[in-house]
């Protein structure tokens, strides 16, 4: 496959632009960035005229079966959220519910040019299964809250990891994600790093989200939750940590020794009240901060375009500095630092010869994208969802057009439609 005449992003360590030049694919890697090779046989052509090459976005930290619960519970702080509203209906969630859910997430994540995620929820088979479908790339991880359950779901992550890690030609991985220090005992997290260990993968877990989890955290065990997981040890192997909105100094040098990639999901922050996590000073510290949208039913959507946005004015305002966060370091947020994050940024995440064939083309034809001044700002402060054009995954064209090749999109509309009423009057 020929890309051609395309302006390219390519989110390598020189932050440049690459105007008008030529991208070749084979099977499902890069082969050739740059002039038009007569050797190579081409059976496919795109025309890139007008269009922005890039990495597909990233989004390192979400739940999309929760797209059921999209606009079920919204304006209220994260503790009532989830246990007057959120846990309770979730409780009456079926496998089959989760796996309509989630196709309908990954529907509305390809159309915004997000071609690879990591999941925490349950029923992730089903997940899994949609993900095989769908042909974009994703990380699976059961979320365990203790309870009486919680042998079994150690159980279920073992055989998650057993059925799903490596399928689809490399496109899905496994982890084991302890929900959070206030949901999980130490002993239980010491139960979760051991099979983390065994299993030899990493770990996704909710760190620091809120101050009400921090203030109870010094309450119970005289320390932060971030300072509390390195005590016991969790931080000793690969770790997503999500939110760290209120981390201090001491929790971001934590970050930094431990090689913790830390996710800011700043539209969920900002809809629950939840804070603004210190960006800035973890970038300045030299840590790969990724980006995620969180669910959809505290967002209320997965468009990474709208987080990558976020996350360069968001801190700009908090900080009262223009330069806090620029354009670039939000883009690099979307893409290699949430390839870092799920542990595949020797294959994903930058346009490079020798990388997977990851990439989304955007349509510069519009007019809120004229002049084409500069196209990094442009990207992260005026692109929109829609304007995603063309989604390649793993070398396969998984949306051209905007026509989506892998999935019935009506048809899982309406099965997550009649999913979501079903799931309310149950």
């Amino acid at each position: 496959m020929l890309i051609k005449n395309v302006n390219l992003v390519p989110m390598d360590d020189k932050n440049e632009v690459i105007k008008n030049t030529n991208i070749y694919i084979q099977n499902d890697k890069i082969i050739h960035i740059g002039e038009i090779r007569e050797d190579i046989e081409v059976e496919r052509v795109i025309d890139g005229k007008n269009k922005i090459a890039m990495p597909g976005l990233i989004n390192s930290h979400t739940h999309i079966g929760m797209s059921l619960l999209r606009n079920f519970a919204d304006d209220l702080p994260l503790h009532d959220w989830l246990t007057k509203k959120i846990w309770p209906i979730e409780a009456k969630l079926t496998a089959k519910d989760v796996y309509w859910g989630s196709l309908l997430s990954m529907v509305e994540m390809i159309q915004s040019g997000t071609t690879a995620f990591c999941d925490m929820y349950f029923f992730m088979n089903q997940v899994g299964d949609g993900l095989e479908e769908a042909g974009i790339r994703g990380v699976l991880t059961r979320g365990l809250i203790e309870d009486e359950e919680s042998q079994a779901k150690l159980d279920e992550t073992r055989q998650l990891f057993k059925e799903y890690h490596g399928k689809g030609n490399g496109r899905i991985k496994v982890m084991v994600a302890p929900h959070s220090p206030y949901t999980c005992s130490p002993d239980f997290i010491k139960e979760s790093f051991k099979l983390a260990k065994e299993l030899n993968t990493g770990i996704h877990i909710h760190l620091s989200e809120t101050k009400k989890e921090v203030e109870d955290s010094f309450n119970l065990h005289g320390k932060s939750p971030i300072r509390h997981v390195y005590d016991l040890g969790l931080l000793d192997i690969h770790t997503i940590a999500a939110h760290c909105v209120h981390a201090d100094s001491d929790d971001i040098n934590i970050m930094k020794e431990k090689n913790v990639i830390p996710v800011n999901n700043p539209g969920s922050n900002l809809k629950l009240a939840s804070g603004f996590a210190p960006v800035a000073e973890m970038l300045k510290k030299g840590i790969p901060v990724a980006l995620g949208t969180d669910g959809s039913s505290s967002n209320n959507n997965l468009n990474m375009f709208e987080e990558v946005n976020l996350a360069a004015i968001v801190n700009k305002a908090v900080n009262l500095d223009a330069v806090s966060v620029p354009a670039i370091e939000a883009l690099r947020m979307g893409t290699i630092n949430g390839a870092k994050a799920l542990d595949w940024e020797k294959e994903i995440g930058s346009i490079e010869v020798g990388k997977k064939a990851d990439l989304i083309l955007i349509d510069t034809d519009k007019p809120h994208l004229y002049p084409h001044h500069n196209i990094i700002s442009s990207l992260a402060y005026g692109a929109q969802a829609s304007d995603v054009d063309t989604v390649i995954v793993d070398g396969k064209i998984i949306m051209e057009k905007r026509e989506i090749k892998t999935l019935d999109v009506e048809k899982i509309k309406f099965m997550a439609e009649k999913h979501a009423q079903d799931l309310i009057n149950r």
